[in-house]
């Protein structure tokens, strides 16, 4: 069995067994992500509507609609996920996020 398959099989077992920290759905997404990008997506999406205020998944989130050409999506993600670091006083975060947005909206003017 790859690295990969075990470590989402880990994952998977954490979160049946009642875990609801919100990292191990992160995890799951960016595990997913190397095989299934669309699936990643719906567990991406899954985390920000039971945790918007984690951060951490709107860079990635849009990113993977980056790879899938959902540009207009990926900048509503962006957006959203400034909003929040901002909220949060995550000015690291807020950075990052603002250089991905311009960064994709230099790139398909």
């Amino acid at each position: 069995m790859n690295s990969t398959l075990s470590r989402l099989e880990h994952i998977k077992e954490l979160i049946e067994k009642g875990d609801n920290d919100p990292f191990l759905l992160f995890a799951l997404a960016k595990e997913t992500e190397k095989i299934d990008i669309n699936k990643a997506i719906e567990i991406f999406e899954k985390l920000k509507l039971l945790d918007p205020e984690y951060v951490g998944l709107y860079y990635h989130l849009g990113k993977c609609y980056e790879k899938i050409g959902k540009f207009d999506e990926a900048k509503n993600i962006y957006n959203g996920g400034v909003k929040y670091a901002k909220k949060l006083a995550d000015f690291h975060a807020a950075s990052e996020l603002n250089a991905a947005l311009q960064m994709l909206e230099d790139e398909n003017l």
